[in-house]
């Protein structure tokens, strides 16, 4: 498995490609993420390194759980607020204190990325799983509704796991095999091509793809 950094997702924006074509991009602040510890075989059973990011301030510190400012302090290192684990097959390139920034993706393709999509509420079947909807017409039963989901006779009731109105959004999404476009290490800056999930100022976890993008090749 692959190392993943922790960023923040600053918004859209567009560039061009060496043809010329726009390129919409998604722009995602990456601060340098601190190793916090080194886990290995021998100690915890497993190999894995974990991460911690976003500086907390002075007046935000206390919010940190005591567990973690120990372990912070410990290792003679300031609190963070936000802390990611990753299991690696080899955890000897890395070290604690060692930082870890966007250039970690210079030499890479695509990326996996993957943060919680926007909350929208309790929302109708229509807007949540797609449905048609019913005649538009005044002498219709129905509109926006699901329509009939039980049974006349046995088992007489709705089966569960059906698409129905209810939460949506507010979950975790991966989007795989975007494509980097640019890494901009001065900035600490990493454009993606596309969207990627959450709102602006969200915070996303970015990791090497781990899959290769299937390539829709049009036989003749």
């Amino acid at each position: 498995m692959s190392l993943t950094l922790m960023g923040k997702k600053k918004g859209m924006t567009q560039v061009f490609d060496d043809k010329g074509n726009v390129v919409v991009c998604t722009v995602i602040h990456a601060e340098p993420n601190v190793v916090a510890q080194v886990l290995t075989k021998e100690k915890a059973g497993y190999s894995a390194i974990q991460l911690a990011a976003f500086k907390a301030s002075a007046s935000k510190k206390k919010n940190i759980a005591k567990p973690q400012r120990d372990q912070f302090a410990k290792k003679n290192l300031e609190p963070y607020r936000k802390m990611k684990e990753t299991r690696v097959a080899d955890t000897a390139p890395y070290a604690e204190g060692q930082l870890i920034g966007v250039e970690h993706f210079s030499d890479c393709v695509f990326v996996d990325v993957a943060g919680v999509s926007k909350g929208k509420g309790y929302q109708g079947v229509m807007k949540r799983h797609n449905f048609a909807g019913g005649p538009a017409a005044h002498g219709s039963g129905f509109h926006r509704h699901g329509g009939s989901c039980g049974m006349r006779s046995t088992p007489g009731r709705c089966l569960p796991g059906q698409k129905k109105a209810g939460r949506m959004g507010g979950e975790k999404v991966t989007v795989q095999n975007l494509k980097v476009v640019k890494v901009d290490v001065e900035r600490q800056v990493l454009l993606v091509e596309g969207a990627i999930p959450g709102a602006r100022e969200s915070i996303v976890c970015i990791a090497r793809a781990t899959k290769k993008p299937s390539l829709n090749v049009k036989k003749k």
